[in-house]
């Protein structure tokens, strides 16, 4: 395929999460792969590179929440279009597990998805369990899965007080030492990361993302 016709394909696909075109982005993503643009360019040189212009916006304070959640939606529109086109057993060139979720009692999703989305982009494989998430359930997947990254999510005071147990619990079945746990959502602090032992706490998705990736590259 001519390289001029790949390249605007690709912008295309960026340009759709960039300017948040969730009517036009099946068809968008349908067209870049009848042009013959690979699955694994069209997500990463496309759709990752639109989310992650979007997210360097927001963390300049040049876009705002609604902004970032649209185009984290139009991103996820056009993966379920191009993923199932990707070859059985492709490396996606992952810099491993991440297993992230609502702790239980607290069923907010936005900024954990988010958290999920980005990190997918720069690289990660995601496996989010959604919200309501109990203790077990982490426990099970931190220890089936072999992740490198714990990430947990709470909006509420009353709920974050789960996240220590966490902690505990992965250090009483020795995994703990062996992932960076990461914590995150409206009454968490660096402070209270700390305070718990967990590793990071992250003020948004886009902080999440770098601290991410700065803790996997200092192991």
């Amino acid at each position: 395929m001519n390289d001029s016709i790949s390249a605007l394909h690709l912008k295309r696909l960026m340009d759709a999460v960039t300017g948040c075109d969730l009517d036009n982005i099946e068809k968008i993503a349908e067209e870049a792969l009848a042009s013959g643009v690979k699955p694994v360019e069209a997500i990463q040189m496309g759709l990752a590179k639109g989310i992650k212009e979007v997210g360097e916006r927001f963390g300049k304070g040049e876009a705002y929440l609604p902004e970032l959640v649209m185009a984290a939606n139009v991103m996820k529109k056009g993966a379920a279009v191009v993923e199932p086109h990707i070859p059985k057993g492709t490396d996606m060139g992952s810099l491993g597990k991440v297993v992230i979720g609502t702790v239980e009692g607290d069923i907010h999703d936005i900024g954990k998805s988010l958290v999920g989305t980005i990190l997918g982009t720069a690289g990660f494989d995601i496996l989010d369990l959604g919200v309501d998430v109990p203790a077990e359930r982490f426990l099970e997947n931190a220890a089936k899965e072999h992740v490198k990254i714990l990430g947990m999510s709470a909006l509420m005071t009353t709920t974050m007080v789960k996240m220590p147990d966490i902690v505990t619990a992965l250090a009483s079945k020795g995994l703990r030492k062996r992932m960076i746990v990461m914590v995150g959502g409206a009454p968490t602090t660096k402070e209270w990361a700390k305070e718990i032992g967990a590793d990071a706490q992250a003020g948004d998705a886009v902080e999440a993302s770098e601290l991410a990736l700065n803790l996997i590259k200092s192991r």
